[in-house]
């Protein structure tokens, strides 16, 4: 068999914060919580609705804050139903203070999308008309 990606494990400084991130702007939801009794972290397993067997995104509690260096575009990225919900999504962002990149529109494969930054400065895609993603045939 080869090789499945299922998740991606992301150190947090504030697991309470990156939780409320994730479910307000990625709309993912916490499917698993434990604290490791021999180290004390916190770890929680998030992911879309029923996604839940294909992917997730796990937040560990205790890590350091990211360090985004000039030029850096690595991000997770979410692929969303519409062009309507990347504006509206960066919208919120904007108010919030943490949005990075405005909307906009690039040439086949990108599709339209905007950038977040995580509450530890993780960037995060969210897009519109990519081929893995709604849209895709558009």
């Amino acid at each position: 068999m080869r090789p499945g990606l299922t998740h991606i494990a992301l150190h947090v400084t504030d697991l309470r914060a990156s939780i409320d991130f994730y479910a307000a702007y990625c709309r993912l939801e916490i499917i698993h919580d434990r604290t490791d009794a021999a180290t004390g972290t916190r770890v929680v397993w998030m992911a879309e609705p029923g996604r839940e067997r294909d992917f997730i995104v796990v937040i560990i509690s205790g890590g350091p804050r990211r360090t985004v260096l000039e030029g850096d575009f690595a991000h997770l990225g979410f692929a969303v139903a519409s062009r309507e919900e990347v504006d509206e999504i960066a919208e919120r962002a904007r108010v919030a203070g943490c949005l990075v990149w405005e909307p906009q529109q690039q040439p086949h494969p990108v599709g339209y999308y905007c950038g977040l930054k995580d509450p530890d400065g993780q960037y995060v895609e969210l897009s519109y008309g990519q081929p893995l993603g709604p849209g895709a045939s558009e």
